[in-house]
């Protein structure tokens, strides 16, 4: 049994007028990843493949011959085939990289005689990019944030994401085997995004530990999709291409978002690295002692109480100023939890009490 490439290009033409029988699929949509081929002309059953056929593949389509579930030919280009029962099994694979040793292995584990005397059909498989496939984090993400490269200091926080994803069928034989093949007529993807969405989810955590490794933000996500392809792409290598020969193709990322408590730490440790340098602590003590005048001057209970509290606020003011501009010894750092500055040596945070060794 074989194919022998009868005409190339994608439409039918008058070739089909040589041909006693021959089968075609019409365009697949988004939705269908494989549906059996539809057998025209004067031939008898639609289970069995008469010689001389002929077999029609258009773009973004590959078509399989199989006999009681047993891949025999495999047509991945663009054209029209003649089935011919005295061939050797062929192969048209399109460019498809791995298909050749995966129909290689097929033939080996199925050794058939050249009689017709069992069920033949012909599927055709998707292999276009399918896409508007929707995803959403059901549960937040853990995502590191670097905020001091030279100490490695970083605090975890939760992200939730949404958007869209795509894949193709990149080897057709693998997924009749080992996804579609139970299936007489029809094989829709709705049938397998559950677990495929479940799947890309679950490499979702290596995938983001890899981009804040490289000290990306997790408001700038959605600016770093090719590397988020690539991260996944290595995640669901084992899963998806090698177990089904489903490559992930694309991925898109509409809104990140942190819970309330998170964006506040991060706040914190932003606003406590700011101060580590001396003149920008010096102002910020400076900005909030103009700020506590105006306040002060408005105050509803009087003038004189809001000086009182002033002049509280300045003299604590003008301790840390000078705290600030001494001399400084080697030691400390800021809170992981809370982002305040921390002793030299101190085991608990004094600002949030959490233990830090």
């Amino acid at each position: 049994m074989g194919l022998i490439k009868a005409l190339a290009g994608s439409v039918i033409g008058t070739a089909l007028d040589t041909w006693k029988d021959y089968f075609v699929c019409d365009s697949l949509d988004n939705d269908t990843l494989m549906v059996k081929g539809t057998k025209r002309g004067y031939g008898g059953s639609g289970e069995v493949i008469t010689n001389g056929s002929g077999i029609v593949v258009n773009e973004g389509q590959c078509a399989l011959v199989v006999e009681e579930g047993n891949i025999l030919e495999v047509a991945a280009e663009p054209g029209n085939y003649t089935f011919d029962s005295s061939l050797s099994p062929s192969i048209f694979d399109g460019g498809m990289e791995g298909l050749k040793a995966s129909f290689k292995e097929a033939i080996e584990r199925f050794k058939f005689g050249g009689e017709v005397n069992k069920s033949q059909r012909v599927y055709y498989v998707n292999t276009k990019e399918i896409m508007e496939n929707r995803y959403g984090t059901a549960t937040p993400i853990p995502f590191r944030v670097v905020f001091d490269k030279a100490t490695g200091s970083e605090v975890e926080i939760s992200v939730r994401c949404n958007g869209e994803f795509t894949f193709r069928i990149v080897d057709p034989v693998t997924f009749y085997q080992k996804v579609a093949g139970n299936k007489a007529a029809r094989y829709e993807k709705e049938e397998l995004l559950p677990i495929m969405k479940s799947e890309m989810l679950d490499a979702l955590n290596p995938a983001f530990g890899k981009l804040s490794e490289q000290g990306i933000r997790y408001s700038e996500l959605p600016l770093h999709t090719t590397e988020l392809k690539e991260a996944l792409t290595e995640a669901l290598k084992t899963r998806w291409e090698e177990n089904r020969g489903i490559a992930f193709d694309s991925i898109t990322i509409n809104s990140v978002t942190i819970p309330e408590a998170d964006a506040e730490k991060i706040k914190n440790i932003q606003f406590a690295a700011v101060n580590r340098d001396k003149d920008m602590a010096n102002a910020t003590i400076v900005t909030a002692t103009a700020d506590a005048i105006r306040d002060a001057a408005n105050n509803a209970n009087g003038a004189g109480m809001g000086f009182m509290n002033v002049n509280m606020a300045t003299n604590t003011g003008a301790q840390f100023l000078q705290q600030n501009n001494a001399p400084q010894t080697s030691g400390g750092g800021y809170c992981p939890f809370c982002g305040q500055p921390v002793p030299a040596g101190a085991k608990f945070c004094p600002s949030c009490g959490k233990q830090l060794q």
